[in-house]
């Protein structure tokens, strides 16, 4: 069965194209590079034995698209990745989000909608959920307004989706994840941000490699246990596999609803300091930071109830927070080399 993985040399992208291969699919990247790089490829090849069919495509450009779906009329699943994610970036340029995450995802459900069958996972994100009331975070928890231009794009890609497949043969998954972490075991891929970094981990790691002169931590006056923010951290690996399995239950068509939502995550949420300290065990390393003043857009806390996952899809995360930080240092250190 051959899939389309939107924006598969990105991080989370490239760890789903192995384990897709590892399954046996035949898969077909769509990325401009604007935030990932051609080597992924070979890591991807180095790691499966196989290289996946690329395709430099820009899918803001609706041409582009359309011609894409007509060189592979056989596609029997879409994970769609593609998009900018940052949120700092998306508060400052909001347009820049907009467009590349919004008009893209249209494209893909346009040329979907023609297919005989069409299986649609979309990489959403536990942003839909704002600042939750209430800990941990279930799917039924309701959608706040977003926090930023980011968010907002993530809220109104799930709300086409799920107008879009009541009219359509679309079916769909919402994966929500959490934060993803870590690299592949091989650390022949990783999360290699283009610029500052703006997430946690990279972040953290650049610093240990001297990279970075500082970590700088956002705020320690939140009502949380040492005045950090908390997050759910999941390995990459897992939510990878987790991609997998969502993508073959829509195609053994045991999907409940024509779209179903799942949150990804590990169910334990940890400080940012809880974070550093875990990665100085880790790696060995005295991580140089200051505390700074909060950061705009930022929740206190989010983490996970996965019970949904973990019943009704049969997944669930199986690495640590620690497993993660050692495999995101076991990267950095092989990248810098």
């Amino acid at each position: 069965m051959k899939i389309l993985v939107t924006g598969g040399l990105g991080f989370i992208g490239s760890h789903t194209v192995v384990e897709l291969q590892n399954e046996g699919f035949e898969v077909v990247v769509i990325d401009n590079l604007s935030n990932s790089s051609i080597e992924v490829l070979d890591g991807i090849e180095k790691i499966t034995g196989k290289k996946p069919i690329f395709e430099n495509s820009d899918l803001r450009e609706k041409s582009a698209v359309q011609n894409f779906f007509k060189k592979h009329n056989d596609v029997e699943g879409v994970i769609h990745f593609a998009a900018s994610k940052a949120v700092g970036e998306s508060v400052e340029n909001p347009l820049l989000y907009y467009e590349n995450n919004i008009n893209s995802l249209v494209y893909l459900l346009q040329e979907m909608a023609n297919l005989p069958q069409a299986n649609f996972i979309f990489s959403s994100s536990c942003t839909v959920y704002g600042q939750a009331k209430k800990m941990p975070i279930t799917e039924d928890a309701s959608v706040q307004p977003a926090n930023s231009p980011y968010g907002n794009t993530k809220q109104i890609g799930e709300e086409i989706i799920i107008d879009v497949a009541k009219v359509t043969n679309i079916n769909a998954v919402l994966l929500r994840y959490f934060n993803p972490i870590g690299s592949h075991s091989s650390a022949e891929i990783g999360e290699l941000p283009i610029g500052i970094p703006q997430n946690l981990v990279p972040f953290i790691t650049q610093t240990a490699f001297g990279l970075r002169k500082e970590l700088s931590v956002y705020g320690n006056d939140y009502p949380t246990v040492d005045g950090t923010c908390i997050r759910d951290y999941i390995h990459v690996v897992d939510l990878a596999k987790a991609h997998v399995v969502a993508l073959q239950r829509l195609l053994k068509k045991q999907n409940l609803e024509k779209v179903e939502k799942f949150n990804l995550g590990t169910g334990t949420g940890s400080s940012v300091l809880e974070v550093i300290n875990a990665f100085e065990k880790v790696s060995g390393q005295k991580l140089r930071y200051k505390i700074v003043g909060r950061r705009e857009g930022d929740v206190i806390s989010a983490y996970a109830n996965t019970d949904k996952a973990n019943k009704v899809l049969g997944w669930k995360a199986e690495l640590s927070l620690e497993d993660g930080l050692a495999s995101a240092w076991k990267w950095e250190q092989k990248v810098r080399s």
